[in-house]
């Protein structure tokens, strides 16, 4: 498994483009994706009972598992919106079909933006005409898709790697509103290798608990939460046997948890990333729910980014998580630091154990001592910053 420059058009038949069309007032706000070949296709989506239009129609188009394009746009999240949402949806995956010259029920459509404010048609129709004869393969147009999906992000986020013989590469979108359970993004995924529907279903499923179930921003969960993974098949690789089924989980594995770590170091105000690790524990549920509480908590998140080594609110954080917990054999870590031996206090000083939170990564270890299963977890610290910027999201 090599990581590669070159971003998601370096796999084998994908074009694309991010331009400026408008939703906003001057950065890249809309992207189309382009398989040359149609794909087999899985998606995972949001569990908020509010899901946006786009999402609704997704779902719908992908019970076939197959798609060939992807068209978003940025600044208007098109939920809450009624049918008049629903219709703009389609108009936009039927408007960028006949343009693409595919099935209507092949091309994917995402909003991200803000919540109950109808998207401007005109300015869809026209990014739409403008952006198709542009779609190409470069690493400047990768780019300019990783950008074009950003709302409060900072910076782009993507990862490529190349594994036996066939490329994966993903890009995603996340800032706010982010918190496991389908943490809230824009995720994309590519791949040229040829991956049966049933085997990529089950390998996103299993790579999103793994990653982006397992990070939280700020404890909400959005109503446009969308990854979607394609594989058109050009690498002529066939991913059926167990050993390359294995590898290929791995791959997308990896994928998924880097982009997640990114989304959560890029988290809203953001200037921490905090890693929770929990090691000894009874049960697979309840490792994750210990680390998950610990990276979740608003009190252990605000004392990080205070640089403030108040070890009482990870403990407590465990012990309300819901996992099996005996606080005698709970040993805790803060960097390379025993801060908590069975329980109690283990004599480091506030001094020593403030410069472990003095890095822009903090690594939290909680061991359990009560059986052999172990989870991880990412967040990122709450800063003034964060207030400032939902405070005056809307105008």
């Amino acid at each position: 498994m090599n990581i590669i420059d070159g971003g998601i058009t370096k796999v084998k038949g994908i074009k694309g483009q991010g331009v400026h069309a408008g939703f906003k007032k001057e950065k890249l706000d809309f992207t189309i994706i382009y398989s040359e070949k149609l794909c087999n296709a899985a998606g995972v989506f949001t569990k908020n009972k509010a899901a946006a239009a786009p999402v609704m129609v997704d779902r719908e188009f992908l019970s076939d598992g197959k798609a060939q394009a992807i068209v978003c746009n940025s600044g208007f999240a098109n939920a809450c919106t009624g049918e008049e949402g629903i219709n703009d949806a389609l108009f936009t995956a039927d408007y960028t079909s006949k343009k693409l010259g595919i099935k209507k029920e092949n091309c994917l459509v995402f909003s991200t933006g803000i919540i109950g404010v109808p998207i401007p048609m005109e300015v869809m129709k026209s990014a739409i005409e403008k952006t198709v004869p542009m779609l190409e393969s470069s690493p400047c147009a990768s780019e300019n898709i990783a950008t074009a999906i950003l709302t409060t992000d900072l910076v782009k986020k993507e990862v490529t790697i190349e594994n036996d013989g066939y490329i994966i590469s993903g890009i995603t979108k996340g800032s706010g509103m982010i918190h496991p359970n389908m943490a809230t993004m824009l995720c994309f995924i590519f791949t040229d290798a040829n991956v049966p529907s049933d085997i990529l279903k089950e390998s996103l499923l299993s790579s999103v608990n793994k990653s982006f179930n397992r990070i939280s921003v700020d404890g909400d969960t959005s109503t446009n939460d969308s990854l979607i993974i394609m594989a058109n098949g050009l690498s002529n690789v066939t991913v059926d046997s167990k050993e390359k089924i294995e590898s290929f989980k791995k791959s997308l594995d990896h994928v998924c948890i880097e982009l997640a770590k990114k989304i959560a170091r890029d988290g809203e105000g953001a200037t921490k990333l905090i890693e929770c690790e929990c090691v000894g524990a009874k049960s697979q549920e309840d490792a994750d729910k210990a680390s998950k509480a610990v990276i979740s908590s608003s009190l252990v998140k605000s004392a990080i980014f205070g640089e403030d080594p108040n070890w009482g609110r990870i403990v407590a954080a465990v012990g309300y998580s819901g996992a099996e917990m005996d606080l005698p054999k709970l040993d805790v870590w803060i960097g390379d630091l025993l801060i908590v031996k069975n329980g109690k206090a283990a004599g480091i000083t506030k001094n020593e154990s403030r410069k472990t939170l003095q890095n822009d990564y903090v690594k939290i270890l909680i061991n359990m001592n009560l059986g052999d299963y172990s989870s991880k977890a990412w967040g990122c610290d709450l800063s003034y910053d964060y207030v400032k910027i939902n405070a005056e999201y809307h105008t």
